[in-house]
């Protein structure tokens, strides 16, 4: 069975759900409405037992390169009043990746910036690209990390890491975040497809009610944070949105020009 829209492939076939974002020509910047197309995707097959596993991804050359900037400026018409839709898409995707009762691999098959590194973190197995990279690129153009990514960032690579990466809005090559412990391996580009099925495969072929224990169980232990940081990271960019950091911020970047801040 599949579903195709303008901007989500989805598709289930022999136990696996295949989420993949379809706005190639964007690099997958995802809209309020990709996100929405993913949670529902996720929200439909919750009950299906003949899922096994899920796996996000994107179409094209990249995994997600965020939210899209051009689109959401269009839909308010320049930066505030703050619209919260993309937040809120984005925080229920990720809580819904977290709760989904079977195992989740992000393959992430290209860049992931902004919110697209919080879609493959909220993942229960992230794998990578060698040629891929991390980017939480918020802080460039004035907003905060948000779909979650303060606490998924931080419950795998620490406080420190965490800061720098969110701060300083540093690329992480996919070699250094496996090394980090961000992500859970790394595959070569010109087997990265085949080795994704191996991986998958052992999802189908493996426990699936013990899977959903460990799952469930690791991710409590770990992400417990998660839930408040929806509301801090809410309540933060939503103030965020009408400064005129932001403002500048997305300026600069359609205008692909160095943003100057604190004007």
């Amino acid at each position: 069975m599949s579903t195709d829209t303008s901007e989500v492939l989805v598709d289930l076939v022999d136990g696996i759900l295949r989420i993949s974002l379809n706005r190639p020509k964007s690099m997958n910047a995802v809209t309020t409405e990709t996100l929405l197309a993913v949670a529902e995707a996720l929200d439909k097959h919750a009950d299906d037992r003949t899922v096994r596993a899920v796996l996000l991804t994107g179409n094209g050359r990249a995994f997600c390169t965020g939210a899209d900037l051009g689109a959401a400026m269009d839909k308010i018409g320049g930066p505030g009043p703050a619209d919260a839709s993309t937040l809120d898409a984005a925080n229920r995707v990720a809580a819904t990746l977290r709760a989904f009762p079977r195992p989740v691999v992000a393959a992430v098959n290209g860049p992931a910036a902004g919110v697209g590194v919080s879609l493959a973190l909220a993942a229960d197995v992230t794998v990578a690209t060698e040629s891929s990279y991390l980017l939480l690129a918020f802080t460039r153009i004035g907003l905060m990390p948000d779909g979650g990514a303060t606490a998924l960032v931080a419950a795998s690579i620490g406080r420190a890491r965490a800061l720098k990466m969110a701060l300083l809005a540093e690329r992480l090559p996919a070699t250094d975040a496996l090394a980090a412990g961000l992500i859970a391996d790394v595959y070569p580009d010109d087997t990265f497809a085949a080795d994704v099925e191996v991986l998958l495969q052992r999802f189908v072929e493996g426990p699936s009610e013990a899977f959903a224990a460990t799952k469930s169980a690791i991710n409590d232990a770990t992400l417990g944070q998660l839930d408040p940081a929806f509301e801090r990271e809410r309540a933060g960019q939503l103030d965020l949105l009408v400064s005129a950091d932001f403002a500048e911020g997305v300026d600069a970047f359609l205008a692909k020009r160095p943003a100057v801040f604190g004007k």
